[in-house]
């Protein structure tokens, strides 16, 4: 856990459902900002472990842990598994009181955050599609950016409990928003990280000393994120940590899918996914996607 300061706030009894990689970072921040935090995961004994470390509680289902909550967190694989934690009689929506709100971090499709949008509303309750980028260790230095899309209201009501794990939190549209602003991060990612591994592996087939190279450039017009924090670990072929190349074609799946509907020209993103499915032929499914580069040794 980072050694970040929490602003003083407002208290407010939070629930938070799914505890991975992303999920139990992001909770934690919450607890020790001062909120009241309830857990569920999927896996019971993870829940149990996270509350034995933070100090808040833990509940055998999404509805349970979300009794009583102001508002809602969920962060989970796919949008299957957020309907599975969210609707049906064991559901968050299922234990939520009128005027609660839900935020769902899940990188999700624009479609099932319109759903779960409508449903709310016929309950009275509120979902903001709320996606994040800054992958694990901005969950776990409680630097994520969020993306929002949802009614203005509860974005605002919302906003300063999530700044507990953020740097940012912006409303960027309508219900569906979030997610599509998601797809637009994820779109620029995948041409970047091919286009630095295309440059390391031809400064080392050039026989440059690329160490030095990428911080010459990295204070000029080539500098990015991913330069910054990958580029060094390319060099050196290192790829335990970060964004899993599995997620990352998840990711690019629902932009791809997107694209077909509204009519979109991806012809990078569309090849870079491709070249993401070379890297789980070679058995890369968990490395960080700066393994991109590995294809081309």
């Amino acid at each position: 856990m980072s050694n970040r300061s929490y602003e003083p706030i407002q208290s407010h009894r939070v629930a938070f459902i799914g505890l991975g990689v992303m999920g139990g970072p992001m909770a934690g921040h919450l607890q020790r900002a001062g909120h009241d935090v309830c857990v569920y995961n999927r896996t019971a004994t993870k829940a149990a472990e996270w509350a034995a470390q933070y100090g808040g509680r833990h509940a055998s289902t999404p509805r349970e842990a979300a009794a009583g909550a102001q508002i809602v967190f969920a962060c989970v694989g796919n949008d299957d598994d957020l309907r599975a934690v969210v609707l049906g009689a064991d559901g968050a929506f299922a234990g939520m009181q009128p005027g609660a709100i839900l935020a769902d971090h899940t990188t999700a499709s624009a479609e099932v955050a319109r759903e779960l949008h409508a449903v709310a509303q016929g309950l009275g309750l509120h979902f903001i599609d709320a996606p994040v980028s800054g992958g694990q260790a901005g969950a776990v230095n409680g630097a994520l950016t969020v993306m929002c899309g949802g009614d203005a209201a509860p974005f605002a009501a919302m906003h300063p409990v999530a700044m507990a794990f953020s740097k940012a939190v912006t409303r960027v549209g309508d219900s569906g928003a979030g997610q599509l602003a998601k797809m637009v991060n994820q779109i620029c990612i995948a041409g970047l990280v091919q286009g630095l591994s295309e440059a390391v592996a031809f400064g080392q087939k050039a026989g440059l000393d690329m160490h030095q190279v990428l911080e010459v450039i990295g204070k000029g017009a080539a500098q990015s994120w991913q330069l910054d924090n990958r580029g060094k670990t390319m060099v050196d072929d290192k790829f335990d940590f970060g964004f899993a190349v599995d997620w990352m074609r998840k990711d690019l799946g629902l932009v791809l899918d997107e694209a077909r509907r509204n009519g979109a020209k991806l012809p990078v993103t569309a090849l870079v996914d491709q070249f993401y499915a070379d890297v789980q032929t070679m058995g890369g499914h968990r490395w960080d996607t700066s393994s991109l580069i590995r294809r081309l040794k």
